[in-house]
């Protein structure tokens, strides 16, 4: 009551102006729920930070990171220190723990007590090492190979980048293209609606049939049926777009721009194909597998000839923990090894890598006949679309006029009901056609670049 009567104090005028005051406030809630504006480049750029796929690929170079670190691991000394606490009545081991703890005596050389020896315990503390000198530097191999797949791996997240892009550009263009197919339903489902009142007052005044009205029923149905399966199309390319992106639902994004018509470079045909021969990163990739290859062949050809290795160690000996007293002593050395004769393991090994290596030639050879396949397929593709895009843009405009033609002359009885739905059947299908091939040309353009090498985050098809 006592803001009723406050209210009520409150000039019209003043009412009016605290009205306009809250409006700005109301609308920034409303807006506060609506959904972002998405562009295609920020598609984008979310994609390549949260797709799972992009994470996989990104995991396998951390991981070729660390062979590379193991590699290196085996030129260098390896250091080992252990703690032993023994207890036991074996003869031999109480004759070497007392000697080792420099507390052999005369007494210990009688024959009870070397055949049955009382327990007795040792503690030892033990630094240990070897190193590798020299191994007809397979190790060396070994590493060159660990940076050759590094490398390899390098490319395939490279690779696996690029064909993310072009799925969020089909995706992100799937969505622009199903929000026009659902434009096109909605002005189908208008048309239809008004040809089937047309019909319906032309029967009711008796100079049309009924069977008019009933075609005209029937197509409104098949109008409706399909705005209903065009919402349902939206809704699934927005689910589309958000998968390929990585993020759960797109309700908080929606696409900030419309399809239509871009003008995007023209490369020749020759250039392409250099382009995707010398920046694929599949052949790039292959390359490098073939260099990894090559020194799996020179570490099976080191497996011949010698190593040398030098190894040491220094051991602390006490017959308790705590209490010293006991002998300490080292010994370091260095040992040459050849392998004479191993029954002809290490030929067939190498044979085996030298095979291998073959094969990488081969597959090199024939991806790159891919590649060059796949190029001039994406660009005569992309020629084709840009002429359908052409074709359909000149036939939009004379379908619509046709469509008006034929509404004025049945409405006139100069022409059929069958005249009039095939006019806007063909209406509906130039403008479907028109889309599709404007949406066809643009992934058409990402496909090239895909199948180039060159596709990015700031490709044309991304930022213009």
């Amino acid at each position: 009551m006592k803001l009723e009567r406050i209210w009520r104090q409150v000039t019209p005028h003043t009412g009016l102006l605290v009205l306009i005051l809250c409006l700005p406030s109301l609308a920034f809630s409303q807006d506060a729920n609506a959904p972002s504006p998405l562009t295609l480049q920020q598609a984008v750029n979310i994609a390549l930070e949260k797709n799972p796929q992009r994470k996989a690929a990104l995991a396998d170079t951390k991981a070729a990171a660390a062979d590379v670190a193991t590699a290196r691991s085996l030129l260098l000394p390896h250091i080992t220190f252990s703690e032993l606490a023994a207890r036991g009545n074996d003869p031999v081991y109480v004759f070497g723990s007392k000697l080792r703890q420099q507390r052999f005596t005369a007494q210990d050389f009688a024959l009870n007590v070397l055949n049955t020896p009382a327990p007795y315990g040792n503690f030892g503390t033990r630094f240990g090492g070897t190193w590798t000198l020299f191994d007809s530097f397979a190790s060396w191999h070994g590493v060159t190979r660990a940076n050759d797949v590094k490398d390899a791996v390098s490319q395939q997240l490279e690779r696996a980048d690029q064909e993310i892009v072009f799925h969020v550009v089909d995706a992100y263009y799937g969505v622009l293209l199903a929000k026009k197919q659902l434009d096109v339903a909605e002005q189908s489902l208008k048309t239809s609606q008004a040809i089937l009142d047309l019909a319906q007052n032309r029967y009711e005044s008796g100079v049309a049939v009924q069977s008019d009205y009933l075609s005209a029923q029937v197509r409104l149905a098949t109008r409706q049926l399909e705005l209903i399966r065009a919402r349902d199309n939206l809704a699934l390319a927005h689910a589309q777009l958000g998968t390929t992106m990585g993020v759960p639902t797109m309700d908080n994004f929606t696409p900030a721009e419309a399809l239509a018509e871009k003008s995007l470079p023209h490369p020749s045909l020759d250039d392409l194909e250099k382009q995707a021969l010398e920046k694929r990163p599949d052949l790039n990739r292959i390359r490098s597998q073939e260099a990894a290859q090559q020194q799996s062949v020179s570490i099976a050809k080191s497996s011949f000839g010698p190593r040398v290795n030098a190894y040491g160690n220094w051991e602390t000996d006490n017959p308790t923990m705590f209490a010293g007293g006991g002998g300490n002593h080292w010994v370091a050395g260095i040992e040459l090894q050849v392998d004479l004769f191993q029954g002809g393991a290490k030929r067939a090994e190498l044979s085996h890598e030298k095979a291998l290596q073959e094969k990488m030639v081969a597959l090199q050879q024939t991806a790159s006949d891919a590649v060059r396949l796949e190029v001039r397929r994406a660009y005569y593709d992309l020629d084709v679309a840009r002429q359908q895009v052409d074709v359909a843009r000149a036939t939009i405009a004379e379908a619509q006029e046709s469509l008006r033609i034929n509404q004025d002359r049945y409405d006139s009885g100069l022409s059929t009901i069958t005249d009039l739905l095939g006019s806007e059947e063909t209406t509906r299908l130039t403008e479907t056609d028109y889309w599709q091939a404007v949406y066809g040309y643009q992934v058409g353009y990402a496909n090239l670049e895909l199948a180039n090498g060159t596709l990015g985050p700031q490709s044309p098809v991304v930022t213009q």
